[in-house]
């Protein structure tokens, strides 16, 4: 699952859709291009990539196509990366663990 979120926002364009699209909501293919300066076969190109990894919806309005994101893909990228976070945590609790005793060895030694 992350590696698709991963490699679809790693192209800078991609990236900003996605920002637009988190900023401006709901937005057209033709918002987007003019938007972002980019042509439509591009945009189009970017959002099909987005979609296929399940960044954005799409909706059909006549001859419009409207897309979205999902925010619940973030949600669980969120959650992934957090598990990161709490890993680190653990270590700088350990580390801090440690340095307290340190200290308090130190200063039991500088009484006697």
């Amino acid at each position: 699952m992350q590696l698709a979120i991963f490699s679809a926002l790693a192209e800078p364009n991609r990236l900003n859709i996605m920002e637009l699209l988190r900023d401006g909501g709901s937005l057209t293919l033709g918002e987007i291009a003019q938007r972002l300066g980019l042509r439509l076969p591009q945009s189009s190109k970017h959002l099909r990539v987005l979609a296929d990894a399940g960044l954005v919806d799409v909706k059909a309005d006549a001859n419009r196509r409207i897309f979205s994101m999902r925010r619940e893909r973030f949600t669980e990228l969120d959650l992934w990366v957090n598990t990161f976070l709490e890993a680190k945590e653990e270590q700088f609790d350990r580390l801090e663990a440690l340095l307290n005793k340190v200290q308090n060895n130190q200063n039991d030694d500088s009484k006697l």
